[in-house]
């Protein structure tokens, strides 16, 4: 991958101001590869019985990780959008701990990429959710 390439799939989330009102930070940029971490933030608490985060702001941070590894494939000119995302969530996030998402786009055509992505607190073997996304290519 260029390095122009990781520079503006980390431009794009750093411009959004979800993402960065979420405190998403892009630890791994690679071929088609995307690694995000969320940190644990009391804002974003969706049951505060049991401090556990909103599922919806586990889904904005598998989006987004989605999107970075499209962009991020030597095949994509860039620019992209979700199509569809489903989200299965396993479990809810252990409260206090970060929460980190890891997308592959695993092919892409000339108009759309298909992505599968993770996301894991501490216990990195039991998923928080898992995903599978259609994202658009863009001037493909």
């Amino acid at each position: 991958m260029t390095a122009d390439k990781a520079r503006i799939a980390k431009q794009f989330i750093e411009t959004i101001p979800h993402s960065r009102e979420l405190g998403m930070r892009i630890t791994e940029i690679g071929d088609g590869l995307a690694v995000i971490a969320m940190p644990y933030d009391a804002r974003l608490i969706g049951d505060p019985e049991t401090g556990v985060i909103h599922g919806g702001a586990v889904s904005a941070l598998m989006d987004t990780c989605g999107g970075a590894a499209v962009m991020s494939h030597p095949r994509s000119p860039a620019g992209t959008a979700t199509i569809d995302l489903r989200i299965d969530y396993m479990r809810p996030a252990t409260p206090g701990q970060t929460i980190v998402a890891r997308a592959t786009c695993y092919h892409i055509t000339r108009s759309v990429a298909f992505v599968r992505a993770q996301a894991f607190d501490d216990d990195t073997d039991r998923p928080v959710a898992s995903a599978t996304g259609a994202f658009t290519v863009e001037g493909g």
